[in-house]
């Protein structure tokens, strides 16, 4: 039997646009982790922590370009792959524990 026509309807597009507001919010992290590593005296740990996050940051934003590109190129996207998924997780939490050292 001919397996029916998929209608993927809007999840496609609301994939793609959350894995655009994970970005975001990624790069509102790493820009105030960098601000206050950056702010007033500048330390060696500082320094690293903000290289760190912009390191991390840049991760994650290469694993979400590419899955967002993967959602806009194919009719059916294939699933994210466990290695991707668990990049955009470490790369999530560690520039978490990055900005939360930070602060502490």
């Amino acid at each position: 039997m001919k397996e029916p026509a998929r209608d993927p309807g809007l999840q496609p597009e609301r994939t793609r646009l959350a894995w655009r507001r994970t970005t975001l919010s990624a790069t509102v992290a790493g820009v105030l982790a960098a601000k206050t590593a950056l702010h007033g005296s500048t330390s060696v740990a500082g320094v690293v922590a903000c290289a760190a996050c912009c390191a991390l940051w840049l991760g994650f934003l290469l694993i979400a370009h590419r899955r967002i590109r993967a959602l806009a190129v194919a009719d059916r996207p294939a699933a994210l792959a466990p290695r991707q998924a668990a990049g955009a997780v470490l790369c999530t939490v560690l520039l978490a524990v990055c900005a939360a050292a930070l602060v502490v």
